[in-house]
């Protein structure tokens, strides 16, 4: 059996910490709410691929008045989100 990573060991590779902290970010959500973790992932998973639709209309338009382009960085705030909660979806 191997043993865990001395603290130099850790530090001399930093993607060890970057996959602890994920895994502790995915845990958190299952900890916090079990029962709808997983149908909050999927929305967020596929709210990350089907939001970009909603940037063409604004786009071909112009972001001409401040509304328009609060919306439009609103969406990409939102599609962000989304990606970042439905990034381990269908990976558990």
């Amino acid at each position: 059996m191997a043993s865990p990573p001395t603290e130099r060991e850790s530090r001399a590779d930093p993607t060890r910490s970057t996959l602890e902290d994920d895994e502790r970010t995915h845990r958190a959500l299952e900890e916090r709410v079990p029962s709808l973790a997983k149908p909050i992932r999927v929305t967020g998973f596929w709210g990350g691929i089907i939001l970009p639709v909603f940037y063409v209309p604004l786009l071909v338009t112009g972001l001409s008045t401040s509304f328009e382009f609060l919306l439009f960085l609103g969406l990409v705030a939102l599609n962000l989100l989304a990606l970042y909660v439905g990034r381990v979806h269908r990976q558990q």
